[in-house]
């Protein structure tokens, strides 16, 4: 079973819940402070790192781009700025294994981040 990591600065509850009403039983699901979120994900003890903020990117991803490298990390949204559904797709399908996005995006971005991750590791 898959693990992802619930980080960030906010709504961290919220976006555990959610992803787990959308794809029930699917992951093991945690939620920690950015920092240790991002070490799990740089020692490879999740594969994956979701995070929200205000900006999609500060308090999102900072430790996680300082931990983890830019190269797997991925805002999805900033304010006034979501990724469409097939750019978001197509960062889950590049490796990326961190995303960032605002906290008011979450219902919006969670379900495409989700479906995405589950159509890659189901082939």
């Amino acid at each position: 079973m898959l693990k992802i990591v619930v980080g960030g600065q906010i709504y961290k509850a919220e976006i555990a819940k959610l992803i787990e009403k959308l794809a029930p039983n699917k992951f093991e699901i945690s939620v920690k402070n950015d920092l240790d979120a991002a070490m799990d994900l740089k020692n490879s003890a999740v594969d994956y790192y979701i995070g929200a903020c205000n900006t999609g990117g500060g308090g999102a991803l900072a430790m996680a781009l300082a931990l983890a490298g830019a190269d797997k990390c991925a805002t999805i949204s900033m304010p006034g700025n979501i990724l469409s559904d097939e750019k978001i797709i197509a960062e889950v399908e590049k490796g990326k294994k961190a995303f960032g996005f605002t906290g008011s995006d979450y219902e919006k971005v969670v379900p495409i981040l989700i479906g995405a991750i589950i159509k890659k590791i189901e082939g």
